[in-house]
């Protein structure tokens, strides 16, 4: 692929991008190979791979520059606003938005927050893509609500711009902090979400609520944990750190227990009504820690799908898994070495089936789904050591 911003040397975000993209592929299959080769018996189903370029459905832009000419991208490392309006990686209907934006940020009079000052007031905007439809969900990052009456009353004309703009948010992050996003979000239109359909099912998005970042990666990475389920066709499944539902969702039949575990209960209630819209039954969704929701029940499914973040389900929830009557584990991950480290950690548990999938072309970062069946005559032994690069 080639990026006139790479080549200009103002934006590496991108740091594999010289390789061809069969030997990026190959190499992030070998890296999760070499980190799980404690389990030599695994199945490596063949990688799934991603389009080079417009695959992503979220741009995360840091607004600079100024009042009157905001800049939407990333900073260097002088703390310069470079625009990336032109990104290869973000598909033609988000490119398109980026300039109606910025002309509706000098409208309505909104600073860019300066880091070296600590003035201003807009620090992101965070803008999302249900591909199917075009639609959009908009969301402004602010210190303070300073803006909030004058982005009001001018967002008429910013859904004029953009009329395929279905969500806008204000999100508020008052702290000197590089985070993306603060606690509380103020929405400034009726609608509350954004749909976006994967495998021809409803997932709604709200704005506070976390989402793959490459739909047709992801819709192979639900699709594969539905056709495993299917093959192990359990009576009961915990899908933990559900998100909106996406595991979960892709997994019910109507006739199994599934029950989704979420912290964000904004992601609760968007899994909820794609539920209730989809008909299914025997589906519940509870707003809860999942470590906490395990450990607070004495029975296990017999299936548990884990999708946790980057540090991995960690010690306690092992511990509970390995000494639960679970049958299963579909463990999905975005980081190979967190994964290891759980792994080892349940050792009563063999892996038998492996899948990567390219969500993040261009970078080292991947997503491995696996999939674990409980030994039934295990070999007493130490957990197997895990190698971290």
């Amino acid at each position: 692929m080639l990026c006139s911003y790479y080549q200009a040397g103002s934006c590496r975000s991108c740091s594999q991008i010289e390789l061809p993209y069969s030997t990026q592929l190959a190499a992030k299959e070998q890296h999760c190979r070499e980190v799980l080769q404690a389990h030599p018996d695994v199945v490596w189903l063949p990688p799934v791979a991603s389009r080079e370029t417009g695959f992503r459905n979220k741009a995360k832009m840091v607004v600079s520059g100024s009042v009157i000419h905001p800049l939407l991208g990333i900073l260097d490392g002088a703390g310069h606003g470079v625009d990336l309006s032109d990104c290869p990686l973000y598909p033609a209907a988000l490119s398109v938005a980026f300039a109606p934006i910025a002309a509706w940020i000098t409208q309505a009079n909104i600073a860019p927050y300066d880091l070296a000052t600590r003035r201003g007031e807009l620090k992101y905007i965070l803008l999302t893509l249900a591909q199917h439809s075009g639609e959009l969900m908009l969301r402004f990052v602010l210190r303070s609500q300073e803006a909030e009456a004058r982005m009001r009353k001018h967002l008429p004309t910013l859904q004029a711009m953009l009329p395929q703009l279905r969500v806008v948010s204000i999100n508020l992050q008052p702290e000197h902090k590089a985070i993306f996003e603060g606690e509380r979000e103020i929405l400034l239109t009726l609608d509350t979400d954004l749909t976006m359909h994967l495998n021809g099912l409803p997932l709604h998005l709200r704005p506070q609520s976390f989402f793959q970042t490459n739909d047709a990666v992801a819709a192979q990475l639900y699709a594969q944990a539905g056709e495993w389920t299917d093959e192990l066709a359990p009576a009961s499944v915990w899908d933990l750190f559900c998100g909106v539902g996406g595991f979960a969702l892709h997994c019910a039949d109507g006739v199994r227990h599934m029950t989704g575990i979420e912290t964000s209960a904004e992601a609760i209630i968007s899994a909820e009504r794609s539920r209730d819209e989809l008909g299914l039954r025997n589906v519940q969704f509870r707003a809860l820690d999942a470590t906490d929701f395990a450990l607070g029940n004495q029975t296990a499914p017999e299936l548990v799908i884990v999708n946790p973040p980057r540090r991995g389900i960690g010690k306690s929830l092992c511990e509970w898994i390995e000494a639960s009557n679970a049958k299963s584990l579909i463990y999905s991950s975005c980081n190979a070495e967190s994964l290891a480290r759980d792994l080892a950690q349940m050792p009563r548990f063999k892996l038998v089936r492996a899948r990567l999938l390219d969500m993040f072309p261009h970078t080292t970062h991947y997503e491995i789904i696996t999939l674990l069946r409980r030994d039934a005559n295990p070999n007493p032994r130490q957990p197997p050591s895990v190698i971290v690069k």
